[in-house]
């Protein structure tokens, strides 16, 4: 059976582990589980949020060198960063309050570095146990590997040199670029919506129509999540601002079933983190969308990757050479060996 406290929440949280319920041969398999009421059920198991959580303020974010003597997946947080995780699960408490009814509780999917361990433990201060369904340590939600001990004045020319190949493909030497982060959060997505679809964080005899996901994670792999998720192309992703510590983004079940960011935030505040118009229409276009529907209209559904159709209303001869193609060796200069062909 899957059991919602993987791990055991006391592990993270101080909490004891609940007692889990005995199944046998001779019980009735759980209707909630059968194929025939599965989708039926699927927009009732959804939770209302998924919240994502940047880690409070670490070692690192105060002082670089700590890379260069603490592996990463060891860096702490400081007593700052302590009290940023106790205020964000009182505001997480109050935003999850301020929808009516009681019946509300949260499960937390979590990296398996220390700081967002210690953010979790600070958030969960702010519920009881009996508010908790559960936790899971994930490790696709760990932050982008930037190599081992890292050369403190190294990683500054590193990363200047990111910004220069692209902040998407740049892959650190021994560690991940963000497309590396992209492809283990695609596998953590899948397990995700799958877990979502089936209601997994919830025990069939406990569900709450109040559910709330909650991912603490990294700024980056967060970033990355979104980007995943909504199906933002690299240029919208490499114009993201990074979350601050203990930020929160929360991506809000609309009356469609779909989860929009515009539920919840402004449209100033997905301005701020660097969304383009074309981004938030596509967000409001989320708050009523069903699940399966498709926006012809956002700019990644095809016709924004071709420039001729305005060119030829415009009358421009869309056959000559655009300005971004490498004219031939001839005219620019560059030679090519024999034989080669452009």
């Amino acid at each position: 059976m899957d059991i919602p406290f993987v791990n055991g929440s006391s592990k993270y949280l101080n909490h004891p582990v609940l007692p889990q319920p005995q199944v046998n041969g001779d019980q009735q398999q759980d209707p909630h589980t059968s194929a025939d009421s599965l989708s039926s059920l699927a927009y009732a198991l959804r939770p209302k949020r998924i919240i994502l959580v940047r880690h409070g303020q670490s070692e690192g974010n105060v002082d670089e060198s700590a890379y260069t003597r603490i592996p990463d997946s060891k860096i702490a947080l400081t007593e700052e960063g302590w009290n940023q995780a106790i205020s964000c699960g009182k505001k997480m408490r109050a935003m999850i309050e301020s929808d009516e009814g009681d019946d509300w509780k949260v499960y937390f999917y979590v990296s398996p570095y220390k700081r967002t361990l210690q953010t979790l433990r600070g958030i969960g201060l702010a519920f009881e146990r009996e508010r908790i369904a559960g936790v899971r340590e994930e490790p696709r939600l760990r932050e982008q590997d930037f190599g081992n001990f890292q050369d403190r004045e190294k990683m500054r020319v590193e990363k200047a040199v990111r910004l220069r190949y692209g902040r998407f493909f740049y892959r650190f030497p021994n560690g991940e670029s963000a497309a590396d982060v992209y492809d283990r959060i695609t596998g953590f997505r899948e397990t995700l919506r799958a877990d979502i679809d089936v209601g997994r964080f919830q025990r069939p005899e406990a569900r709450v129509k109040n559910m709330n996901l909650v991912l603490v994670s990294h700024g980056l792999t967060l970033r990355v999540f979104l980007m995943r998720w909504y199906k933002w192309t690299v240029q919208q992703f490499e114009g993201l601002w990074n979350f601050g510590n203990t930020g929160m983004m929360v991506m809000e079940l609309g009356p469609g079933g779909r989860y929009s960011l515009s539920m919840h935030h402004t449209h100033d505040e997905l301005r701020a983190f660097g969304m383009t118009e074309d981004m938030i229409a596509d967000q409001e276009w989320q708050k009523l969308a069903k699940p399966g529907e498709l926006n012809y209209d956002w700019l990644t559904s095809g016709s924004s990757f071709f420039t001729h159709f305005d060119d030829l209303e415009k009358g421009i001869n869309v056959e000559e050479i655009p300005p971004d193609i490498v004219r031939s060796s001839l005219e620019s200069g560059l030679h090519h060996p024999r034989g080669f062909e452009m």
